[in-house]
């Protein structure tokens, strides 16, 4: 389970991960509460969020082409050291309270743009540090690593927020940064097994579609990826409504929404991660459970069951995410890796500026509830469309099963 910690490089890097992801989910925390003070209004809450990604929506594919042509390592400190100067801009407007809701527009505009270039980057970074032997063990670790923090980070930011407010939380995350950028300044440089880096040349973008669109294999998960990711995981802006208006909580409960999410995660990372083999119509059978769990926290009529249900909620959500990924990798030929890569997220973070705003509207105007219990229709429907087409492609190839490769979601774009 830990042997690609054995690597020097990668474990500098799964450090400093610690430190900055932890600070990501309580920036990710108070930046929900603090545009529901400055608002009252869940639209309020989608549009930021849908700020972060309209980037990653816009120019997508070209976020996936950096990589292959650029040194990695000096990208990745690039990102780090402006997310971490952003963080600290919101934290030092917030403390001296001049903050406007233009100026958290702007910043999570930013962070988009960062979120552009780090996330392609980081996942074919893990590649180069640990070779393909440890790929899927590294990549476990690291899903597992973002879902730990997605418990400590909101406890802590639920704490701060309590009692001395929500500049902290920021000014944390601003720094935390400072832990991946010392890992990736401390690597061995020899020791990083680069690629090849890739001429620029016309037409790559189209080819990449096109072969997407001509892959039955590649093209039912990432359909289902666009469904599922603009309607389900909008649990940024669904779970701060849902605290304060369903349930009357304060920015504790929030916050208590979103560890047990990260508990379930962390279960389900595990379980996924331990899993070798899995059927291509594992992720339609994944989408259908993701919804009928939703649907029951939608439905919850107390707070405690609500919470339980959230945990099921996300061991659900990370299992979906983790084989979509898996599928895609394993399906596509590796000189398309990096651009079928880049279209996934799109569907997975592109998709946001569409439903953030969208459900935001939703649960202020006609209730959390609703909201949330659309989201796991979605991921229903999806997942009972999709099934036949997966088994008329697992009919097709018989002998061939999808072993796994959990990626995680991006440091920075924690949904």
């Amino acid at each position: 389970m830990f042997s690609s910690l054995r690597i020097r490089n990668y474990r500098l890097y799964f450090a400093g991960q610690a430190v900055s992801l932890s600070g990501t989910w309580m920036q990710s925390v108070a930046q929900g509460w603090l545009v529901l003070e400055l608002t009252g209004s869940g639209t309020a809450i989608g549009l930021v969020v849908a700020l972060q990604f309209i980037p990653v929506l816009l120019f997508g594919p070209v976020g996936g082409v950096l990589p292959d042509r650029f040194d990695k390592r000096h990208l990745l400190l690039g990102t780090q050291i402006t997310a971490g100067l952003l963080a600290t801009t919101l934290g030092l407007l917030v403390l001296f309270e001049v903050v406007r809701l233009w100026m958290v527009f702007v910043l999570a505009a930013g962070l988009g743009f960062v979120n552009l270039v780090d996330n392609p980057t980081r996942q074919t970074f893990i590649g180069e540090m640990v070779g393909s032997e440890r790929l899927r063990n590294a990549v476990s670790l690291n899903s597992v690593l973002v879902n730990v923090a997605r418990i400590i980070g909101p406890a802590v930011a639920g704490a701060l927020i309590l009692t001395v407010g929500l500049a902290p939380c920021f000014l944390i995350n601003g720094g935390s940064y400072l832990a991946v950028i010392a890992a990736l300044a401390a690597m061995r440089v020899e020791d990083l097994r680069r690629s090849p880096r890739q001429p620029r040349r016309g037409g790559q973008l189209r080819e990449g579609l096109r072969y997407v669109r001509t892959t039955p294999g590649l093209l039912v998960p990432l359909l289902m990826m666009a469904v599922v990711g603009t309607l389900t995981y909008e649990f940024q802006v669904i779970l701060p409504l849902l605290a304060r208006f369903t349930f009357g909580g304060d920015a504790g409960t929030f916050s208590a929404m979103t560890v047990c999410m990260g508990a379930g995660a962390v279960v389900g990372g595990l379980i996924t991660a331990a899993a070798r083999k899995r059927r291509p119509t594992a992720l339609a059978t994944t989408a259908i459970a993701f919804g009928t769990v939703q649907m029951a926290a939608a439905l919850a009529p107390r707070l405690w069951l609500a919470l339980a249900l959230l945990v099921l909620v996300g061991a659900a959500s990370i299992s979906f995410l983790a084989l979509g990924n898996a599928t895609l990798q394993l399906t596509s030929a590796p000189h398309m890796r990096g651009r079928v890569m880049a279209l996934w997220g799109v569907a997975f973070m592109g998709s946001t500026p569409i439903g953030g705003p969208l459900m935001g509207w939703i649960g202020e105007h006609v209730g959390p509830r609703y909201a949330l219990g659309l989201g796991a229709l979605a991921a229903l429907l999806s997942g009972l469309l999709a099934y036949r087409a997966l088994a008329r492609i697992e009919a097709e190839k018989p002998t061939e099963e999808v072993e796994e490769i959990v990626v995680p979601p991006g440091p920075l774009t924690p949904r």
